[in-house]
């Protein structure tokens, strides 16, 4: 959305709630939710003066709206619809900052989207810079919960070279699970997919989110990652999209892997 001139109107900064039974959720998390900016952008917006709920002027990010649908809020003076739900996946190159934007001024995973006339979306996940593949983007923040849950979320499947060839007793390490600065962390199941003189490509599945998983965890048993590719997320698969390339998800793939979380929860 366009920056307009701040909406004229009372400034209201009261948190005493609208008289009503309906569940509530504060007014950035509303806006994030209807899948048109993220949370944080909202923040600003509502502490810049742009948003308005039932024609006052809200300041405070935490104001208490009810999940009814009927309190009326513009941002610049216009009313916000829910954006229409998409569903992205990125090949996501080594050296990219998988952020909205970086501090240090580093390149981030939106470079790939440049002129592509997209609405605003969030990853789903991370991948560290380092780390290669599959990643997925969202305007809807409950599919992408569902998708992160570190319990309840599809497997995720990594191609892993490494520093070494580990012998079968190093793999069964891997899936039994060491301990890492107090922490339990192991791999769902691990495979040699091929192997060199000196090093070797691994199939690493992990059905829990940690961050930096792998690493940690072949760290722990001294073997160095040279390069960590995800290939696959559930039953999606990275495939053959080029390095650096997106495309969207059908809504059988995004039904799909929806789905596959609320079979893990049961």
């Amino acid at each position: 959305m366009k920056p307009r001139a701040p909406a004229k109107g009372r400034s209201h900064d009261s948190r005493k709630p609208p008289t009503s039974n309906a569940p509530r959720h504060g007014l950035a998390r509303v806006l994030s939710k209807q899948g048109v900016c993220s949370r944080t952008e909202a923040a600003r917006w509502i502490q810049e003066g742009r948003v308005e709920v039932d024609g006052r002027i809200v300041r405070d990010p935490e104001f208490p709206i009810r999940r009814d649908g009927s309190p009326r809020i513009l941002v610049d003076g216009r009313a916000i619809d829910a954006a229409p739900r998409l569903y992205l996946m990125l090949n996501k190159p080594r050296g990219l900052v998988t952020s909205t934007q970086d501090e240090r001024g580093r390149d981030t995973v939106y470079r790939c989207f440049d002129g592509a006339g997209l609405p605003w979306l969030a990853p789903v996940g991370r991948l560290d810079k380092a780390s290669e593949g599959l990643l997925l983007f969202t305007n809807d923040p409950a599919w992408a919960a569902g998708i992160t849950d570190p319990q309840t979320g599809p497997a995720k499947t990594y191609h892993v070279q490494v520093d070494t060839v580990p012998d079968e007793r190093v793999l069964a390490t891997l899936v039994d699970g060491v301990e890492v600065e107090g922490e339990r962390l192991h791999a769902a199941s691990v495979r040699l997919l091929r192997s060199g003189e000196r090093n070797a490509w691994l199939e690493i599945v992990l059905d829990e989110g940690r961050n930096r998983q792998i690493r940690r965890l072949l760290g722990a048993v001294d073997i160095a990652v040279l390069r960590l590719v995800r290939v696959a997320i559930g039953a999606l698969a990275l495939g053959e999209l080029p390095k650096g390339q997106w495309r969207e998800l059908t809504s059988i793939e995004a039904e799909a892997l929806f789905s596959n979380v609320h079979v893990h929860a049961r």
